[in-house]
């Protein structure tokens, strides 16, 4: 029967493997050989480069966008197009960043109306992660919520008017508002907010500017983003990009003269304009008159 040699020395236990002093023990791990940077270089922080939660992709993403100048493509299709991972991972490893705090986006609209998105990447996070209460055995105490805030919509800019209120103007106008959808499926409007474009659309029409160039005003170069309020964006090119009266136009002094049917002259049977009580053409009408 075998029995333990009692003087042996037991058996090594191997060290955890999240134990980082492990490999440090026997000789292996990373070691640095660094060259100090003067020129063409960004600081980052290990409290992003170390971060437990964030992926290794949305890490050195933000890594990427850190270095970026202002101004530069930041946007998803834009990074897609620089890198291999392509739109979907991309997209997400964004949400990630925009999650923790190293990343903001923000809506701007131009002078011409256009909504565009600025990417904002931060080097410190910004967004507080609230901290889990310690657990001291006592129940948690009952915290009144805070009061929701009623959201007021914000009432549409301004449109033009225009001098006529004729209602076969203002049909042709609701007519155009009403077809804007089968060009950007975006701008679907209700009936409100077709109510109140209407007279600035006619407003245009007035000023003899076609129906085919305020349909152009309106849907050329629209935001690729969403469109959160449609309306809001039209009524404020309807009045931005206003055009000028037409030009004065002097009015006739009368009626335009009588344009009489052609008939055949009874002296020579040619073909003449004038009133039926004329029979013959003005040169027959000299050889016969008296001298």
């Amino acid at each position: 029967m075998d029995t333990q040699d009692p003087s042996a020395p037991p058996r090594a236990q191997s060290a955890p493997a999240d134990n980082p002093t492990r490999t440090r023990r026997h000789g292996g791990g990373i070691t640095h050989d660094n060259t100090r940077h003067t020129t063409r270089f960004v600081v980052i922080g290990n409290h992003l480069v170390q971060h437990k939660e964030l992926s290794l992709l949305a890490i050195g993403l933000s890594c990427h966008l850190q270095s970026l100048p202002a101004g530069a493509g930041a946007d998803i299709k834009s990074l897609a197009a620089r890198f291999p991972e392509g739109p979907t991972r991309i997209a997400a490893a964004l949400r990630e960043l925009e999650a923790h705090g190293y990343l903001r986006r923000e809506r701007h609209r131009t002078q011409t109306g256009r909504i565009v998105t600025r990417t904002v990447s931060c080097n410190q996070p910004h967004a507080s992660r609230r901290r889990e209460p310690a657990d001291t055995g006592c129940p948690p105490a009952k915290r009144t919520p805070p009061p929701q805030r009623r959201t007021v919509q914000k009432a549409l800019p301004a449109v033009p008017q225009p001098s006529s209120t004729a209602p076969a103007l203002l049909q042709t106008a609701v007519d155009l508002l009403a077809t804007l959808r089968r060009h950007d499926p975006r701008l679907l409007l209700s009936a409100t907010d077709t109510a109140h474009l209407a007279p600035g659309v006619a407003a245009w029409l007035e000023r003899d500017v076609a129906p085919t160039a305020v349909r152009h005003a309106l849907i050329t170069d629209l935001p690729d983003e969403p469109l959160r309020r449609p309306a809001a964006l039209l009524a404020h090119r309807l009045a931005a990009q206003l055009p000028p009266p037409p030009p004065f136009r002097a009015t006739p002094a009368g009626p335009p003269p009588p344009r009489y049917e052609v008939r055949n002259c009874d002296g020579c049977d040619r073909g003449f304009r004038a009133p039926e009580t004329e029979d013959r053409c003005r040169d027959c009408r000299k050889v016969a008159a008296p001298a």
